[in-house]
């Protein structure tokens, strides 16, 4: 027989439940369509690991000594029991560390929240010994019905105290990213504009040199021509024959004095306009020292970000709980079966390990749903004593596991959730 021969009697018996309300409110309706949708999507699903559960929830020979029920121990399915819960305690904690060592993603499950409780006390502590942050590693996904003990506080394990903590974290990211864009936002404009005036100075500044040497070169004429007019009359008279020659004389030179003199004070006035323009535009264009580098920084993380409509549509997008995907990177989750067998947020999680804690006190249908969402490996831990003894099923074969639901089973005095 193979685990998925299993499912039509669980489907079958978890019905009964249902029918009869012996089960808690909604609970037997919700682990049935859970059983369904594993026997109709067997592909989303590994049986491997929960084959190996067959010969202790269904022997085929039993054994008058329950332990041994099943006596090849494989990698793939490890029973350790005993009737020593500490001795359990350490052997799964052993178990469990050694997993996280090899980065192997866990599911840890108890039939109630005291017995879960305890066990990741003892993980917790396994793990400090080993050198190891077991607040990076353990995730409590219900509120822990204990503070904690020796130094370890439960309540830092709780998936919604972590949920929040996280969430904190990405607010307050948020709100630096909002500052920084709005910070952005009030700078491209400011320098889109200095730019602007720094272009008009470059242009201004360049129209003042021209003026500038043109001024130079008037001013040049004038003083060539008035040192020629003064030494005029000692001039050889070769020479200033040659002058008349080209049209140079006296009467010439002062003309054109006078009109160089004429230039000389046009180009003195446009210079005034432009260097008045120049003295407008230094304060428009100048740039504080500290400015250019902060928006260059705040211009590389908008685009390093996809530019500015992709920071605003983040900054829009309303905080998103993300409860699964933050539950999936978790390496180790705890909680109890009937949690994860009944919370539709665990159907499409996947783990490498399944660490079952006092397994014989969990009913089979959600032992079963737990086993089908692990990979590689399962281990059983408890007291083999209060597994029951096998007793036939309408389909003709042995059951030797509880499969009821019913509320005490599920939650002893004193456990059951708010």
């Amino acid at each position: 027989m193979r685990a998925f021969d299993l499912l039509p009697a669980l489907i079958r018996l978890v019905g009964q439940e249902e029918s009869t309300g012996h089960a808690p409110s909604g609970l037997a309706a919700r682990i049935r369509h859970r059983l369904e949708d594993i026997l109709h999507h067997s592909t989303t699903y590994y049986f491997g690991p929960a084959d190996r559960l067959i010969p202790w929830v269904a022997p085929q020979n039993p054994a008058p000594n329950p332990a041994l029920r099943a006596t090849t121990v494989t990698s793939v399915l490890t029973p350790i029991w005993d009737a020593d819960r500490q001795a359990r305690h350490a052997k799964l904690s052993s178990i469990m560390t050694e997993m996280i060592k090899t980065n192997k993603r866990v599911l840890l499950i108890a039939p109630d929240n005291h017995t879960l409780d305890e066990t990741l006390l003892a993980s917790a502590k396994a793990l400090r010994g080993a050198g190891l942050q077991y607040r990076s590693f353990l995730c409590r996904y219900e509120p822990p019905s204990i503070a904690g003990a020796s130094g370890i506080n439960l309540r830092d394990l709780s998936f919604d105290e972590q949920v929040s903590a996280f969430l904190g974290r990405s607010q307050s990211d948020k709100a630096g990213l909002r500052r920084k864009l709005t910070r952005y936002l009030e700078l491209a404009p400011i320098l889109r504009y200095k730019a602007d005036k720094q272009k008009d100075l470059d242009e201004v500044r360049h129209l003042e040199w021209r003026l500038l040497s043109a001024l130079g070169d008037v001013q040049a004429s004038i003083k060539r021509l008035e040192d020629t007019l003064g030494v005029y009359d000692t001039l050889p008279i070769w020479h200033r024959l040659g002058m008349q020659v080209i049209g140079s004389n006296i009467d010439t030179m002062q003309e054109n004095c006078s009109l160089y003199e004429v230039q000389k004070q046009e180009y003195l006035k446009e210079l005034e306009i432009v260097q008045a323009r120049i003295n407008e535009l230094k304060p428009e264009a100048f740039v504080e020292p500290e400015m250019r580098p902060e928006y260059d920084e705040l211009k590389d993380e908008v685009e390093r970000l996809g530019g500015v409509e992709r920071v605003r549509e983040v900054l829009a997008t309303e905080e998103e709980t993300a409860r699964r995907p933050f539950l999936q990177a978790k390496r180790v989750i705890a909680a109890t079966a009937v949690r994860v067998a009944g919370d539709t947020i665990f159907a499409p999680l996947r783990y490498d390990g399944l660490l079952v804690v006092d397994a014989p006190r969990i009913p089979l249908p959600l032992l079963f749903v737990c086993a089908c969402m692990t990979r590689e490996r399962i281990v059983l831990t408890g007291d083999p004593h209060e597994l029951p003894e096998p007793r036939p099923t309408e389909e003709g074969w042995l059951l030797g596991w509880h499969t009821n639901l019913a509320a005490d089973r599920l939650y002893p005095a004193g456990t059951a959730p708010g």
